[in-house]
C-alpha cells in the first residue's frame, strides 16, 4: 500500500511560532500556532525569550502532526522559515542563551551604527552586502550583546558561544542542541546580517572585524534547499530530515512562485516586505531598497532580489488594539474603518522605530496628522490601514526605478490580506490589480517547497508554478486625480515625522 506523504514547515515569526503540514498540491492539511511574549525593556528595545520560542516550536510541531492525524513517518521533510535579523547568542556547551533574542525591530544599536559608519556613512558596506548600516540587521546586535554581557567577547573568540538568527536557533535545537546540534544558516538569512559578501556568499572577515563579531561564533552558510540534518528524538519530528531554510520574506516569494526576474510579491504581516526577483545577478539599489539573496537551490546559482522593508503595518493594528483599546481584536479594524466614508484628511505615519525603505530615517517617529474635532476613531482606523498601502507604493516606486520593470500585478500574502478594504485601497493606490492566492500562508509554503525539493517530494520548480492558484483579485477603480491628491498629502504627513530624535 502506498503511504501518502506530506511536508511540514516551521514558521517562527515575530509574534508567534507555527507548524503547518502541506500535501503535494501545496494545500494546508493542518496548522498549530502559539504566540510568545513581546518584551519591551525600554523605548525602542524589543526582545524575545529564545527558550520560550523553542518550547513553543516543539509544542506546535506535535500539535500540527496530531491535528493532521497522520503518522510521523509520513512526513517526508521539514522546512524552517523565520523572522529574519532577530539575533540570539547562546552557549555551545549548554544551549543556554546569554541574553534575550534582540528582535529585528529593535533600535538600541543606533549610536553603535553611527560609530561604525564614521565619516563614510551608512553605505559603508552596501556594495559588498547590499545593505545600509542600520539597527535593522544582525551584526550590530551581536556586537551589542558581546559588549554588554560580561565575558561574552572572550568566550565568543574561544568558540564557546554560537550566534544564530531564529532559523539557526531552531535547527540547532531540533538536531540535538548541545548534543551534536547542526550550527548552520542559509544564504537568505546570512544575507541579512551585514556580515556576508553577496557575491562570494561567505562571511566577510574584514566586515566582521570592523563590526566586532568573531568568526568563530558564526554558523556555516549553506543553500536554502538541502538536507542539513535530521530531527533528534523528543524534538517532535523524530528522524525527519530538515531540508529547507528560507528567511520569511524570501520564503513567501518562493511560495508565491515569483521564480522569474520581474516577478514580485508583498507580504502583509507585522511589517510589510516587498521582494522583486532580479535573477542571478545582484542589483544595487539607488533608491533606498535592499539587495538580498532571494533563494539558492542546492548547488544552483543563487537568485537575488530587491527588497523594500516597511517596519510597521500589521503591528499598527495590534497597537490600536493593545495600546489604545480602539478594537478588541485585529479583525475588528476593517469594520471600524468602514464606519466612515474616507479618511477625512487624517494620515497616520507609524514611524515607531524610524522609517525603513525607501527613506531610511531612524530619526523619524510616528505622527497622526490632520486631526480636527470632526474626527473619530473610525478615521484613525482607516488612516492606519491606508498607511500600509501608501508605504507599499513608496517601495514599489523605488523598485521600479532600480529595476526598470513596470509592475503589472502585485501578488499579496500574509495576515492582512483578508482585509478587503485594505486590498481594494492598495489596488487603487498602485493602479494595478492586487492578487491573493488560494493558499495565503505562502511563507510556510515556501519553506515546505524548499525542503520538499531537496528530498524529491517535488520534482522541480515547475511543480511550484503549477500549484499556485488565484483566489481573488482587486481591480483599481480610483480616479487618478484623487489618487494623486491622497498620495501628495501622505508625503506631506511623512515629512512631519523627521527629526524627532
Amino acid at each position: 500500500m502506498t503511504v501518502t506523504r506530506y511536508v511540514a514547515a516551521i514558521d517562527q515569526g515575530t509574534t508567534s511560532s507555527r507548524c503547518i503540514v502541506f500535501d503535494h498540491s501545496g494545500r494546508i492539511v493542518s496548522v498549530s500556532q502559539k504566540e510568545h511574549e513581546q518584551i519591551f525593556p525600554r523605548a525602542g528595545w524589543v526582545e524575545h525569550d529564545p527558550a520560550e520560542i523553542w518550547s513553543n516550536v516543539r509544542e506546535v510541531v506535535g500539535a500540527a502532526i496530531g491535528k493532521a492525524d497522520i503518522p510521523k513517518d509520513s512526513i517526508a521533510a521539514v522546512g524552517i522559515t523565520n523572522q529574519r535579523e532577530t539575533t540570539v547568542v547562546w552557549e555551545r556547551a549548554t544551549g543556554k542563551p546569554i541574553y534575550n533574542a534582540i528582535v529585528w525591530q529593535d533600535t538600541r544599536t543606533e549610536e553603535l551604527c553611527r560609530e561604525i559608519a564614521g565619516s563614510q556613512g551608512p553605505d559603508l558596506y552596501r556594495e559588498r552586502t547590499g545593505l545600509p548600516l542600520s539597527t535593522y540587521f544582525s551584526g550590530p546586535k551581536i556586537r551589542w550583546i558581546l559588549d554588554e554581557v560580561d565575558g561574552a567577547r572572550e568566550r565568543a573568540e574561544r568558540g564557546e558561544l554560537c550566534f544564530g538568527t531564529m532559523d539557526t536557533w531552531v535547527l540547532w535545537n531540533a538536531t540535538g542542541g548541545p548534543d551534536g546540534g547542526v550550527h548552520v544558516t542559509d544564504v537568505t538569512n546570512a544575507s541579512r546580517t551585514l556580515l556576508m559578501d553577496l557575491t562570494t556568499l561567505e562571511w566577510d572577515e574584514a566586515i566582521c572585524a570592523d563590526i566586532g563579531v568573531p568568526i568563530a561564533m558564526l554558523p556555516e552558510i549553506r543553500s536554502s534547499s538541502e538536507v542539513y540534518g535530521s530531527a533528534r528524538p523528543k524534538r517532535g519530528l523524530d528522524g525527519v530530515p530538515i531540508a529547507g531554510i528560507l528567511g520569511d520574506q524570501q520564503a513567501a516569494t518562493f511560495g508565491q512562485a515569483c521564480l522569474s526576474p520581474g516577478e514580485a510579491k508583498n507580504t502583509y504581516g507585522t511589517g510589510n516586505f516587498l521582494l522583486l526577483n532580479t535573477g542571478t545577478s545582484p542589483v544595487q539599489s539607488e533608491n533606498g531598497l535592499l539587495t538580498t539573496v532571494c533563494y539558492r537551490l542546492g548547488s544552483a546559482d543563487p537568485v537575488y532580489a530587491l527588497e523594500g522593508s516597511i517596519a510597521v503595518t500589521g503591528s499598527l493594528v495590534q497597537w490600536l488594539r493593545d495600546n489604545l483599546g480602539l478594537i478588541s481584536s485585529a479583525a475588528e479594524v476593517e469594520s471600524l474603518a468602514r464606519s466612515v466614508d474616507d479618511n477625512g484628511g487624517v494620515y497616520f505615519v507609524p514611524a515607531f522605530s524610524g522609517l525603513f525603505a525607501p527613506r531610511w530615517r531612524p530619526d523619524a517617529r510616528g505622527v497622526i496628522a490632520g486631526l480636527t474635532r470632526f474626527h473619530n476613531k473610525g478615521h484613525i482606523a482607516r488612516a492606519a490601514l491606508e498607511a500600509t498601502a501608501y508605504q507599499t507604493r513608496e517601495v514599489l516606486e523605488a523598485a521600479r526605478a532600480d529595476s526598470g520593470v513596470d509592475l503589472t500585478t502585485l501578488k499579496v500574502d500574509g495576515g492582512m490580506v483578508s482585509n478587503e478594504l485594505l486590498m481594494q485601497f492598495q489596488a487603487d493606490m498602485l493602479d494595478v490589480p492586487v492578487i491573493r492566492p488560494v493558499v495565503s500562508e505562502t511563507t510556510a509554503l515556501g519553506a515546505a517547497y524548499a525542503a520538499g525539493l531537496a528530498v524529491g517530494f517535488w520534482d522541480d520548480v515547475e511543480d511550484i508554478r503549477s500549484n499556485w492558484a488565484q483566489d481573488k483579485a482587486w481591480q483599481p477603480s480610483m480616479d487618478a486625480r484623487k489618487r494623486a491628491r491622497l498620495y501628495a498629502d501622505w508625503n506631506k504627513a511623512v515629512e512631519r515625522t523627521y527629526g524627532w530624535v
